[in-house]
C-alpha cells in the first residue's frame, strides 16, 4: 500500500511539474462594458453554415441567426446572344484608340443585364428575442466573446443575483447552444419567440419547441428554410403560450437552435428536427467541451505573442478609440489577427459554401451587393488567410464552389467569345452565374476563373499534395488557361499578344478627348494573371508528365504575351498606354496584382519593379486610396512585400482608426468581411513570406513590434514555421519539414540552403546557424 501510494505521489508530482513547465497561453478575448447599442456591436459565433450575432441584451436579449444557404433565386442565364457577332468591332476601335466608342458598343453588345440588389441575394434565417422579467438594478456586466473557446459569455447582477449566459455554435452537433444561469435558484423568468423580416410562419411544437419555416424566394425560385429553437429546463417550467414559450422560475435553461434548408437536397424540417433530437441527449458541459475541441484542433495550430501585455484590462471598443487617437497597441493587432482566423473557421468548413462577403453573417433580406461572391478580389482575399494560417481545410468550400463554375463558365466562354475552357466574371452568387452583366465599369472583366484558379497552385506549393494537384487542381488549370490559349489577341501595332476586351477592376481611365472609359486591350492585371497561370499550369503538367503538347502551347503564348510596362512617371501603367485616371486614389490597385498574391515583381534581381510599385502605391495614397477597409488590408500586403515594416504598421494602425467596427468587424463600409481576412494574412506576411522559392523570415517586422513569437505559420515547399525574436533581432528560428525539399532560409541578409528529411525540425539563431 506504501509503495502504491508513492508511485501515485511521484504520477502527481510530475503531472504538476509538466503543467508548471507549459507556457500559458495569453489571453485573445473581445469584451465590453455595456450591450450591443446595433449589430456591429454585436458578438459572432458560427461553426462554418450556422452564425449567431450576440447582442448580450440585459431585459431582452437579442440573437440573429444566419444559416449559409439562405439564398433567394436560383440559376440565370444573362449572356448577351449579340456578344460575338461584336466582339471583333470592339476590339478593332480600342485598337484604334477609340475607348469610349468601344465601351459604349462593349456596354450594349456584350454586357447582360444586372441582377438587382435584394432578389438574387443571401439572407437572414432569423431572429431569437428572450424577453426577462424583473432585471432591474444592474452592476458589474460584462459581455465576452473569447478566441480561445469560441465561446460568448455576458454576466451582470441583477439586485444581488449574477446571472451568466453561455452562447457557441457547435460543428460537431449542428447547432447554436445556448445556457443561461443564475446564482440564486428559480431566478430565471422569460419569454421567447422566432421573428423574421420576410415571410416566415412561427408554430409551437410540444411543450417547449418552436418551429419556424419559410420560403426565400424570388420569382418562385430560392430554399425552403426551417429554425427550431428547444429549451430544456432545470427547475421550473415551460409553457406554450400562441407563437412563443414562456419560462418561468427556473435554475437553468438549456437553448438548443437549429437551421437548415432544402439547398443540399435534404428536407429542411426533417433536418432541423433531427439536429436538435440528436443534440438534446447530450449533456451542456459534454456539448461545450466537444465544440472546443473541434475548434481548437484548428485555432490552436498558430499562436501569436506581441510584446507585453499592457492593454489587457482595457474594453475593445476603448482600445479601438485609442488607436483613433495615435495610441499603439500591439496586442490588439494579435488579437485582430487571430480574430480573423476566428472567423474564417467560423464561416468556412469543409462540405459547405464558402464564405461570402460578409461570412455568414447579414441581419437582412437585401445585403449589400446581396452578399455574393464578388471575384475581381473579394472572395479572393477571403482566403488568403487560410494556407499561411494554417487553416488549409477551411478552403475546401471554395475550391468545391470554384470546380462549380466550369459548367456555367465553360457554356459563357462559348457563347459570348466563341473560345474554348470555361471563364467567370467580376461577380456571381451560390447559383454560380458567371456572364458579363452590369456595367462594363465593373463587369467586362473576364479574369475570375484564372485568379481563382491560382488558389489551387498555391494550395499544392504548400501541402506538397500530388493527388490533389492531379484531380482537383490541374483540371481547373487547363481549362481556365484553355481559355485565354483562344482569347489573346495580337496586337497590330506591336505584334504581341493582348488580352481584351477587359478593363483594370473597378477603375476607369481619361481618354484624349477628356471623355471616361474602362475598357481597353491588354489593361496591366489582365497580362499578369494571365501569366501567371501558364506558368502554374505548364509546371503542373511538367509535375503530372501529362499534356506536353499544351504545355508547349502556353509557353509559345508566353514568349508573345505583351510584358508588364512602366509610365514616364516610374509607376505601373494600368492600362495598355499611359492614361491618366479618373479616379486617382481609386480603392483597387489591381495593377500589383504581381506584387501580391502574385510574385512576379518580387524578383531581387530585377528590383526595378518593386521601385514602380512603391511609387504606384505612394500614389494611390497621395489621392485618398485605402478608404475602403480591404484596400486597405491589400495595402498592408503591398508594404510587406516591399519589405517595409514601418508602413505595413502604418496602414495596419489606420485599417483600426478608421475601417473597423466595435466588434472588430472590417467596413468597406459597410460591413464586409475581405478586409478582416485580407490584414491577417497582411499580419503573418510581415513576419514570414515564402514566395520566389525563399524562405523569408521577419521581412518587414513593424518598428514597434520590439518582441514577439509566432508559432505554426504554413510556408510554401511545405514547412511549418516558429519564430521568436527580442529587441527587433531574431532570437530563435525553428523549421519543421513536412515534405523532405530543400529549404533555402534568408534573414538580415544572411542566406542559407538546407536539404531537411521529412519529419526533421531546424533549430536556428539570428545567423542561421544550427543550435
Amino acid at each position: 500500500m506504501r509503495k502504491i501510494f508513492i508511485s501515485f505521489f511521484i504520477v502527481c508530482f510530475f503531472l504538476l511539474s509538466c503543467k508548471t513547465d507549459k507556457k500559458e497561453k495569453r489571453d485573445l478575448i473581445l469584451w465590453y462594458n455595456q450591450p450591443a447599442g446595433d449589430w456591429t456591436e454585436a458578438l459572432p459565433v458560427g461553426n462554418g453554415r450556422l452564425g449567431a450575432m450576440v447582442f448580450g441584451t440585459i431585459k431582452t436579449e437579442h440573437i440573429q441567426l444566419n444559416e449559409e444557404s439562405v439564398w433567394t433565386g436560383g440559376p440565370v442565364n444573362r449572356a448577351n446572344q449579340e456578344a460575338q457577332n461584336y466582339l471583333e468591332e470592339v476590339r478593332q476601335l480600342l485598337f484604334e484608340g477609340k475607348y469610349a466608342e468601344g465601351d459604349r458598343l462593349a456596354q450594349e453588345k456584350i454586357m447582360g443585364t444586372r441582377l438587382d440588389g435584394g432578389v438574387h441575394t443571401y439572407q437572414t434565417l432569423g431572429d431569437l428575442f428572450l424577453q426577462f422579467e424583473g432585471l432591474d438594478d444592474i452592476s458589474n456586466y460584462k459581455r465576452e466573446l473569447d478566441l480561445r473557446n469560441a465561446v460568448v459569455v455576458t454576466t451582470f447582477e441583477s439586485n444581488g443575483v449574477k446571472f451568466t449566459r453561455e452562447f457557441f455554435s457547435s460543428r460537431p452537433d449542428e447547432v447554436v447552444v445556448i445556457k443561461l444561469s443564475a446564482s440564486k435558484k428559480g431566478s430565471l423568468n422569460f419569454k421567447t419567440w422566432l421573428e423574421r423580416p420576410g415571410d416566415a410562419e412561427t408554430v409551437s411544437v410540444g411543450e417547449n419547441q418552436l418551429l419556424m419555416s419559410g420560403f426565400a424566394e424570388y420569382e418562385g425560385e430560392g430554399t425552403h428554410f426551417a429554425s427550431i429553437v428547444n429549451i430544456k429546463n432545470n427547475g421550473g417550467e415551460v409553457i406554450s403560450e400562441n407563437e412563443s414559450l414562456v419560462v418561468k422560475n427556473a435554475d437553468e435553461i438549456e437553448i438548443l437552435i437549429s437551421g437548415r434548408t432544402d439547398f443540399w437536397g435534404a428536407d429542411e424540417v426533417e433536418k432541423a428536427t433531427a439536429d436538435i433530437k440528436q443534440a438534446e441527449e447530450i449533456e451542456f458541459e459534454a456539448l461545450k467541451s466537444k465544440h472546443i475541441a473541434v475548434y481548437q484542433k484548428q485555432f490552436n495550430r498558430v499562436d501569436l505573442e506581441l510584446n507585453s501585455l499592457d492593454t489587457l484590462n482595457i474594453p475593445t471598443d476603448e482600445r479601438l478609440q485609442r488607436i483613433k487617437n495615435g495610441a499603439l497597441d500591439a496586442h490588439l493587432a494579435e488579437l485582430y489577427f487571430q480574430f480573423g482566423r476566428y472567423l474564417l473557421i467560423s464561416s468556412s468548413q469543409p462540405d459547405g459554401l464558402p464564405a461570402n462577403l460578409q461570412g455568414i453573417w447579414e441581419p437582412s433580406l437585401s445585403p449589400p451587393w446581396n452578399a455574393d461572391y464578388h471575384i475581381n478580389i473579394n472572395i479572393q482575399m477571403n482566403y488568403w488567410p487560410s494556407l499561411v494560417t494554417n487553416l488549409a481545410e477551411c478552403q475546401q468550400p471554395f475550391f468545391e464552389f470554384v470546380k462549380g463554375l466550369r459548367e456555367r463558365g465553360s457554356i459563357t466562354a462559348k457563347e459570348v467569345y466563341g473560345c474554348r475552357g470555361f471563364v467567370a466574371h467580376h461577380t456571381t452568387d451560390v447559383w454560380k452565374f458567371t456572364d458579363p452583366i452590369g456595367m462594363t465599369g465593373y463587369g467586362m472583366w473576364p479574369m475570375g476563373a484564372a485568379w481563382c484558379s491560382d488558389h489551387f497552385w498555391e494550395y499544392y506549393e504548400y501541402t506538397g499534395d500530388e493527388q490533389f494537384l492531379k484531380k482537383e487542381a490541374y483540371p481547373v488549370l487547363k481549362e481556365a488557361a484553355l481559355f485565354f490559349v483562344d482569347f489573346l489577341v495580337e496586337n497590330p501595332k506591336t505584334g504581341l499578344l493582348v488580352s481584351g476586351p477587359s478593363m483594370s477592376p473597378e477603375n476607369k481611365f481619361i481618354t484624349k478627348n477628356g471623355e471616361a472609359a474602362a475598357v481597353c486591350m491588354g489593361p496591366a492585371m489582365d497580362h499578369e494573371i494571365i501569366r501567371e497561370l501558364f506558368q502554374n499550369c505548364i509546371k503542373a503538367s511538367e509535375i503530372l508528365k501529362v499534356d506536353a503538347e499544351f504545355a508547349d502551347t502556353l509557353k509559345n503564348k508566353l514568349a508573345q504575351l505583351t510584358p508588364s510596362q512602366i509610365g514616364s512617371d516610374g509607376r505601373v501603367l494600368e492600362w495598355s498606354e499611359e492614361l491618366p485616371e479618373e479616379n486617382p486614389g481609386h480603392r483597387h490597385i489591381s495593377h500589383l496584382y504581381a506584387l501580391y498574391p502574385g510574385e512576379e515583381f518580387t524578383n531581387p534581381d530585377d528590383p526595378k519593379w518593386l521601385e514602380a510599385s512603391r511609387k504606384t502605391i505612394e500614389a494611390r495614397l497621395a489621392n485618398g486610396g485605402g478608404h475602403t477597409g480591404w484596400s486597405r488590408a491589400w495595402i498592408i500586403n503591398f508594404y510587406a512585400r516591399l519589405k517595409d515594416g514601418k508602413k505595413a504598421e502604418e496602414n495596419l494602425q489606420a485599417l483600426l482608426a478608421k475601417s473597423t467596427l466595435p466588434n472588430l468587424f472590417d467596413t468597406h463600409p459597410p460591413f464586409q468581411i475581405d478586409g478582416n481576412f485580407g490584414a491577417t494574412a497582411g499580419i503573418a506576411e510581415m513576419l514570414m513570406q515564402s514566395h520566389n522559392g525563399v524562405l523569408q523570415i521577419l521581412p518587414a517586422l513593424p518598428p514597434s513590434w520590439k518582441s514577439g513569437e509566432i508559432t505554426g505559420l504554413r510556408s510554401r515547399g511545405g514547412f511549418e514555421i516558429d519564430i521568436k525574436w527580442e529587441e527587433s533581432v531574431l532570437k530563435e528560428l525553428k523549421i519543421t519539414s513536412l515534405l523532405g525539399k530543400s529549404c533555402k532560409i534568408m534573414y538580415n541578409g544572411n542566406t542559407v540552403v538546407f536539404q531537411p528529411q521529412k519529419g526533421e525540425q531546424l533549430i536556428l539563431n539570428n545567423q542561421l546557424k544550427k543550435v
